[in-house]
């Protein structure tokens, strides 16, 4: 094998998610999530598995942190969990939520590792929900509201911040088929909370560049994915391009374009949202960084019904993961 050297300033470290890891999500004031409620509610998650322990993070984050020292990570990217800091989604600040990042990012640095925030990893409050959630137009001043209160925190110490992680997962997934909560299955609202959730990124940019210094870095994080045609036939090849365009343009091109792909406003027909005069303009502000999340590639062919007319097929050659994602780096 070849020497591979990585750029110097290059930064190893490792990311997790508040629900996935915390535990305790009901503790100390902290309202419930989506995620707490979907995954209390029976049937829609494996084992019937919740969130209520997880890797007890909440409780155990010193040892957590001593963990990554020892394993030599130089940077640590965390999610705040939006309900322990305002338990209604808006409103009241619950100092004990607040009180538990502002240690972790002490420990972090202590340990001389690299904090760095996203603001929102899935887990709305409920509260919201139950006014439309992503759905709701009124999200976008939420979240700004959500970040500014963090920033005011956190933003003395924290120079590493991305506003969501993988809006594609918790719209379309969360509203559009359902497996993720809140579990619902509208296209008209999953288109929705697709255009509120670029619009609330681009809120919370603006307030934390008012709030953070000039050298704070600010971007999102999302999951692209390679769609490649399982043949070589024309409808095989538009049904991929179909897919690339809901899954990465539709997400990528309005954030560094300014602009939505036409072809995805054609494939959703009535259920694509209202975009005011200066929603993009709002959306495509300028960032540092576009962080990429990156599992495996689509390999899609035509298919009959559904607003996409098409569907992934597997590589039966190729070697999968637990998750039934196919093992593909050339995709990066």
């Amino acid at each position: 094998m070849s020497a591979c050297r990585f750029p110097d300033g290059f930064v190893w470290g490792a990311a997790t998610a508040a629900y996935q890891i915390e535990g305790s999500p009901l503790a100390d004031g902290a309202g419930a999530s989506i995620w707490h409620r979907f995954s209390h509610t029976p049937g829609t998650t494996h084992n019937g598995d919740t969130g209520d322990i997880a890797c007890d993070h909440y409780r155990l984050w010193r040892d957590d942190v001593a963990m990554m020292r020892d394993l030599g990570l130089k940077a640590y990217r965390f999610s705040i969990s939006w309900g322990r800091i305002l338990p209604e989604g808006k409103g009241a600040v619950n100092p004990a939520g607040l009180d538990f990042y502002d240690r972790l990012v002490d420990a972090l640095l202590e340990a001389n590792i690299l904090p760095m925030v996203t603001l929102y990893h899935w887990d709305l409050p409920g509260a919201l929900q139950d006014l439309g959630g992503w759905a709701n137009r009124e999200i976008v001043h939420w979240f700004g509201d959500y970040a500014q209160v963090v920033a005011q925190r956190l933003g003395d110490r924290v120079r590493w911040w991305a506003t969501l992680n993988e809006p594609w997962v918790f719209t379309f997934i969360g509203y559009v088929t359902g497996h993720h909560a809140p579990g619902m299955r509208d296209l008209w609202a999953g288109m929705r909370a697709t255009h509120h959730s670029l619009l609330a990124h681009g809120e919370a940019v603006a307030r934390l560049r008012s709030l953070l210094p000039a050298q704070a870095q600010v971007g999102i994080v999302l999951n692209l994915a390679p769609q490649h045609p399982a043949s070589e036939s024309e409808e095989d090849r538009a049904a991929a391009e179909r897919m690339h365009v809901m899954q990465n343009a539709l997400f990528v091109e309005p954030l560094l374009l300014g602009s939505y792909p036409a072809l995805a406003e054609r494939l959703v027909s009535n259920a694509w949202p209202p975009v005011h005069p200066d929603d993009l303009e709002r959306i495509a502000q300028p960032i540092d960084f576009l962080g990429v999340n990156y599992y495996s590639r689509g390999i899609v062919r035509h298919a009959e019904h559904g607003y996409l007319r098409a569907e992934g097929v597997r590589n039966e050659g190729a070697q999968y993961t637990e998750m039934g994602w196919e093992v593909y780096p050339n995709g990066l």
